[in-house]
């Protein structure tokens, strides 16, 4: 059994192989960036190496540091995690000739599945079908609009070297496809260093289905049965189930049959997903799923398949990279009772999602459900990493109850003054084509402001705990013929409200958080607000986080529309387009394309059009 293991990683994931490889009896050594000297996982593990500066292309992405920081720390292991370098199989390979134990598949597999184009090439060989559409070495403009124009609209354009979402657009007309190719190749080049692309029929009804896979040194390759993705945003999984909703056992059969043929294809060793996209417009169909990638790594859902079958993926993936037998048979793995995850992200919903950055001063997730994360009160949220802050995941003996019990832990999550998703996925758990398990992975583009949490807490909260703080804030007033009550003026984070509420004896403090429906606010007596940054109505466009300006569509002096994208913003591995308040003018342009900016760095200024 490997004794020392080195995380190439970072937040949950880090801490969640540093608790199995510590209950292993296994040392653990952490690295850190800049931005992460006193992360949760640094303090966790047995050691930690320093790696370099908070962006993860000079840290966390950087091979030959990890490598460096393995041999200064005597690892005999490195466990890559998910993300970074995880599928990276030049990596893998480094690792290997530096003599450290590789936590993960073979490098020939990574190879063979991490190139989109060429997976589907080898699948189709091994007789697993694949979606229609264009695997070509042509990557000019004009073949791939002429493919797209073949393959028929709608249609995905994804990077070749993709996953997570990143580098991909679905195009629903030709005369788009241009400008959503440009934006796929920038991304594909900034988040893989690979701008080649592949285009994909699009499944106008589709659930995203995936199945776990294991396979040993020995030849042994078992299934853990599947997942249902599909509830995504923007191609971003939101809440994962497992087993998936509807799948009968003859599909079941079929699909994870297929999935175990693709691992073998490949040699697979190690844990492993392979991903199906199914045309869901008829059920669950074995004739109507396709083959779309392999993730050859362990992925952010794993724990929902822990939960149904009481294995510990990481503890089999430190004893399979310890050249031990798969612990179990496929005969001796069951389904036991349903399990849904939800990822809480550091975001925005009534901002478009954008980041949320800055320090967890309130965070309390409670303890009736499985909570995976890397953070803790009073920990930084910084903006160079994913947002995602934690994983919240519920088993039930049914899917009701496990969505149930995910519901009622997301609507108590305590995280304050940071903005969440919570509220949001709430909203999406309790949709009723999610309660009776009818979802396609277009449901929360279609359903869109339904499913945005309210802006303000109800009034009876807001009554509540204006009363807790009134006692600073000189209220007095009564009603004839009723108990006393009065209103008062106070801050909702940084808006003015006014209260009507019943006094009590005894006020709290001079401010209380509010929580509900999963968002959480804080309430405290009267004051100026500060200004906040946007778009003013003076016409200034303001960075709403810090960033890379990728793309500048306007010129100073052009006449734009109102909604007409003005500047591209990535940052935290996305892309965020700016847009023009009203008609107008383009005023003043301060930046230019490969800018970096602060939050709040004015970017352009339009001036209104007269009348």
């Amino acid at each position: 059994m490997i004794q020392s293991l080195l995380i190439a990683n970072r937040g949950e994931i880090a801490c969640r192989i540093i608790r199995t490889a510590s209950a292993m009896g296994i040392r653990t050594v952490a690295v850190f960036s800049d931005a992460d000297a006193d992360a949760l996982h640094v303090r966790m593990a047995d050691q930690a190496m320093h790696i370099g500066p908070a962006p993860a292309r000079e840290s966390y992405l950087v091979g030959d540091r990890i490598i460096a920081a393995a041999r200064e720390a005597r690892a005999e292991a490195i466990h890559p995690g998910y993300g970074f370098l995880s599928e990276n199989a030049a990596f893998a390979q480094a690792v290997i000739d530096a003599g450290i134990v590789w936590v993960g598949p073979r490098p020939a597999s990574i190879t063979a599945m991490g190139l989109k184009d060429a997976a589907k090439a080898l699948m189709q060989e091994a007789g697993v079908p694949v979606t229609p559409g264009y695997l070509g070495a042509d990557q000019s403009p004009e073949r791939l609009r002429a493919e797209a124009d073949a393959t028929g609209y709608p249609v995905l354009i994804k990077a070749v070297a993709g996953g997570g979402g990143k580098g991909m657009r679905r195009v629903d007309d030709a005369g788009d496809f241009a400008d959503m190719l440009a934006g796929c190749k920038r991304e594909a080049a900034s988040s893989f260093g690979d701008d080649r692309v592949l285009i994909e029929k699009y499944i106008q009804s589709p659930r995203h289905i995936e199945v776990q896979l294991f396979g040993d040194t020995h030849g042994n390759v078992v299934h853990l049965f599947e997942r249902d993705c599909s509830l995504q945003r923007r191609h971003q999984k939101v809440i994962e189930e497992a087993p998936a909703p509807g799948m009968d056992a003859e599909t079941r059969a079929a699909v994870c049959g297929a999935a175990v043929q693709a691992a073998r294809a490949v040699d697979y060793v190690g844990a492993g997903t392979v991903e199906f996209i199914a045309d869901a417009s008829d059920g669950l169909r074995a004739d109507r799923i396709w083959f779309m990638e392999m993730n050859t790594r362990l992925q952010v859902e794993h724990p929902v398949t822990e939960a149904i079958t009481g294995v510990d993926l990481v503890e089999w993936q430190l004893r399979i990279a310890s050249g031990e037998r798969l612990p179990v048979t496929q005969d001796e793995l069951t389904i036991q009772g349903h399990a849904i995850e939800a990822r809480l992200y550091a975001e925005d919903p009534a901002k478009g999602f954008l980041p949320s950055v800055g320090t967890l001063e309130a965070f309390d997730l409670g303890d009736d459900v499985r909570v995976d994360t890397g953070v803790e009160e009073g920990a930084a949220i910084s903006p160079f990493y994913d947002p995602m802050i934690a994983k919240l995941i519920a088993h039930g003996s049914d899917r009701n109850e496990a969505r149930e019990r995910l519901a009622d832990a997301l609507d108590e999550a305590v995280v304050w003054p940071l903005r969440t998703n919570a509220g949001f996925l709430v909203e999406a758990l309790d949709h009723p084509d999610f309660v009776s398990g009818e979802v396609d992975t277009g449901l929360i583009a279609r359903e869109g402001e339904a499913l945005l949490p309210p802006e303000s807490p109800s009034e009876e909260a807001l009554a509540a705990a204006a009363a807790a703080v009134a006692g600073t804030t000189g209220f007095a007033g009564f009603r004839l013929n009723a108990p006393p009550r009065t209103e008062g003026r106070f801050l909702l984070d940084d808006r003015a409200v006014t209260v009507a509420f019943d006094p009590i004896d005894e006020p709290a403090t001079d401010a209380v958080l509010v929580t509900e429906g999963g968002q959480t606010w804080r309430l405290s007596p009267w004051r100026v607000a500060a200004g906040a940054g946007g778009a003013a109505a003076d016409g200034t466009i303001l960075a709403p986080m810090p960033g890379r300006v990728t793309a500048v569509d306007v010129a100073s002096g052009m006449a734009v529309t109102k909604g007409q994208k003005l500047v591209t913003l990535e940052a935290m591995k996305m892309e965020h387009g700016l847009i023009a308040p009203y008609d107008g003018t383009v005023a003043a342009m301060t930046v230019a394309a490969g800018d970096q900016v602060s939050e709040g760095a004015l970017l352009v200024r339009i001036e209104a059009a007269e009348g």
